[in-house]
């Protein structure tokens, strides 16, 4: 009896080294999304455009810096603002939250990636978690944004 409780306790030993050990490391606590799409319709009202887009979007907890590349083509003139609003459910409007309007070149195609840490009033990680922001594209025939994808990160 005594040598299986020594193999338990052994067990759970080697358990606990192993958890240790598979640890993530701090640059593994990302939140992610990959070629999330930008889209007419995903706007409100939705937009008839030939123009679409993507984006990838990269959240670290630790540091509270989220960084996001934007790519857009096909759109009707060139890209006159672009910015992050929040906190909005899917389908649902409001304000900027993270303006890149100095950031990008007005073309109707193009990319550019940015980083900035959230503020924690106007955008918090609660919001950003929960898939509470979009990005959108605006341009002078659609003065209220041409294309939107909204920003839903996973673990």
């Amino acid at each position: 009896m005594k040598n299986i409780h020594s193999l338990v306790f052994i067990t759970m030993g080697l358990f606990c080294l192993l958890a240790i050990a598979c640890k993530k490391d701090k640059d593994d606590n990302l939140y992610t999304v990959t070629n999330a799409p930008m889209s007419g319709a995903q706007e409100n009202p939705a937009v008839t455009t030939t123009g679409s887009g993507s984006f990838d979007a990269t959240y670290n907890p630790d540091t509270k810096q989220f960084t996001i590349t934007v790519r857009w083509q096909n759109l009707s003139g060139n890209a006159t603002l672009m910015h992050i609003h929040g906190p909005a459910a899917r389908g649902t409007n409001i304000g900027v939250i993270q303006n890149f309007a100095t950031l990008f070149t007005p073309t109707p195609a193009g990319s550019f990636t940015t980083s900035f840490v959230i503020n924690g009033t106007t955008q918090t990680q609660e919001d950003l978690l929960a898939g509470k922001w979009y990005v959108n594209i605006h341009t002078a025939a659609n003065g209220g944004g041409e294309i939107r994808g909204q920003i839903e990160l996973v673990y």
